[in-house]
């Protein structure tokens, strides 16, 4: 496969290399425009979300790709929507009332960023307390959602310090009370590019993952484009007496071999793997010739199905001069071929797709996160296997 860099790329081998179709690769310019299309549906009032699937005929039979009880949001997307104060609109706000729009498009899943809401709302600012998560489980349980996973707290220290040791078990409590199988963090085990420091962070995670496994919960991290850049294990040293160049495996690929598969776990965010696929395809081997290996993040999954519990459903549109190959859009107009990964990863009833948008709050435009929110679960819905 033809390599790039962001100073020059031809239209095809980018096409190629971010592996589109030359239809969808063509068509990203009205990929753009639909994410402005529809206006919110806030005041309707369809069925929840435990209604849907029997109203679809149980969603066209066994060809969905995303099965209806494993179609789920992160609240990151909705994050205004959450944090609005329901005293000064008439759009959803809170917690409470975000649940209820969210099970109205059809989401059976959440993904929490925090436990924050505007100080209005039901419950008051914070609810990341053994009550609030209380309340907030009532809420799950009144519009047929089910908390899957947190982006929650990961200690500091190293060795754990008592303090971090009871936080970390008290948000392990939380999750517990919320019904969750699975709590995270939205960073990566460490910054680092070299293998002494991910041997360090595998430390680290290993015992976390072991305390969180004796409480019922799988502890996962999720990834950015930098945890998929090529691991540093080798070569001359530099002044500081590290390594300098790569056998060619990537940090997390690295971090999935020394850590216990029992005990800690990855959430792919498709996106972000995308644009390491983007980013990161040439290395600098040991014995200092480049190299290509270009990224494959559905390839990676299937390797190592169990892993991966969770996906963040990201779309993006090719853009060469971002720098990250990709613009952010609503899931399901962007040219990622989400059809095609969820195909090749399988294992449809174990995977917990979670729609994402960083992007999708606008302080111009107060109901657009959760439009597009609904934007995001009607296409991820629509994907089926094909006949």
């Amino acid at each position: 496969m033809t390599a790039f860099n962001d100073e020059a790329v031809t239209a095809d081998a980018l096409r190629r290399t971010l592996g589109v179709s030359r239809r969808r690769f063509l068509s990203t310019c009205t990929a753009a425009a639909a994410a402005a299309i529809a206006a919110p549906v806030f005041g309707a009032a369809p069925a929840l979300a435990q209604d849907g699937a029997e109203a679809a005929g149980e969603d066209r039979g066994r060809s969905a790709l995303v099965p209806p009880h494993k179609r789920g949001i992160i609240l990151y997307t909705v994050r205004d929507a959450t944090g609005r104060d329901p005293l000064a609109t008439d759009l959803p706000s809170g917690f409470r009332e975000v649940f209820r729009q969210l099970s109205r498009f059809g989401y059976r899943q959440v993904e929490f960023a925090g436990y924050r809401q505007h100080a209005n709302a039901p419950g008051g600012a914070n609810l990341d307390t053994v009550e609030g998560a209380k309340r907030l489980r009532s809420w799950l349980d009144e519009y047929g959602l089910r908390a899957q996973g947190s982006h929650g707290f990961i200690p500091g220290s190293w060795p754990l310090t008592p303090s971090d040791l009871d936080t970390f078990k008290r948000y392990l409590e939380i999750a517990n009370i919320l019904g969750m199988e699975h709590m995270g963090t939205g960073g990566d085990p460490t910054g680092s590019s070299y293998r002494a420091d991910w041997d360090v962070a595998a430390e680290k995670w290993n015992t976390l993952g072991a305390i969180a496994r004796r409480e019922g919960i799988k502890l996962y991290t999720h990834n950015h484009d930098s945890a998929y850049d090529f691991l540093l294990d080798g070569g001359p040293l530099d002044a500081q007496g590290r390594p300098t160049r790569s056998s060619g495996i990537r940090k997390l690929e690295y971090f999935l071999e020394v850590t216990d598969p029992k005990s800690v776990y990855l959430e792919l965010d498709i996106f972000w793997a995308h644009v390491a696929r983007y980013k990161f395809h040439t290395y600098t081997a040991h014995d200092g010739s480049q190299r290509e290996q270009v990224f494959d993040p559905a390839g990676l999954v299937v390797r190592n199905t169990n892993r991966f519990p969770l996906f963040h459903a990201k779309d993006g549109v090719v853009n060469p001069q971002s720098g990250l190959g990709y613009d952010m859009v609503p899931f399901g107009t962007g040219d990622i071929d989400y059809r095609k990964f969820f195909t090749r990863v399988g294992a449809k009833n174990y995977h917990n797709p979670m729609v994402e948008q960083d992007n999708a709050p606008s302080a111009s435009a107060p109901g657009q996160s959760l439009e597009f929110a609904r934007i995001g679960y009607d296409n991820l819905a629509a994907l089926h296997a094909r006949n």
